[in-house]
């Protein structure tokens, strides 16, 4: 849409949906939204510094076939993960983590928030981060400069993880 153009387009669609019951919603809610499904924000949680075993992407890697990079890549297995991506919550409910933010244990950096904010639909605070490989136990995630605690999830899906209601 030529941007001399945008303001009626938002126009003739506030229109058309109004007998749907169309209503605005912010981006914090898509974000919201996004974070509940598992999905990922390029140049987020999809970055180039990790491979895509490291980036919990294996499912779409076909080692078993011939594809430009792969010797790299089979070096890369061989040598093991330097991080692991997961989905996590965290017990605090006053504010998200900031995408940028310290994972810790035992008092030492073990990984990095790469996106976070509330799940609404879930009622959990919920953070995407690159941790060491080996975490698990109890560990924390600063928020607003404060260590809570936090849990990596099952899966990356928490709001219909069996993905149903788009089928349904």
């Amino acid at each position: 849409v030529p941007n001399n153009q945008l303001y009626a387009a938002y126009l003739a669609l506030q229109a058309a949906g109004k007998a749907h019951g169309i209503h605005l919603f912010g981006a914090r809610a898509v974000e919201s939204m996004r974070l509940e499904k598992g999905y990922r924000h390029w140049k987020a949680d999809l970055i180039t510094e990790f491979n895509p075993f490291e980036s919990d992407l294996s499912r779409f890697v076909k080692m078993d076939k011939e594809f430009v990079g792969k010797a790299a890549l089979e070096q890369m297995q061989a040598n093991g993960r330097r991080q692991k991506f997961v989905t996590m919550t965290i017990d605090c409910t006053h504010a998200p983590a900031h995408p940028g933010a310290s994972v810790v244990k035992g008092g030492k950096v073990v990984g990095t928030i790469a996106s976070a904010d509330w799940g609404h639909r879930v009622g959990k605070n919920i953070a995407m981060a690159f941790v060491d490989p080996d975490l698990s136990g109890d560990f924390s995630v600063e928020v607003i400069g404060v260590p809570y605690p936090a849990k990596i999830s099952d899966g990356p899906c928490l709001y219909d993880p069996d993905m149903a209601l788009p089928r349904g």
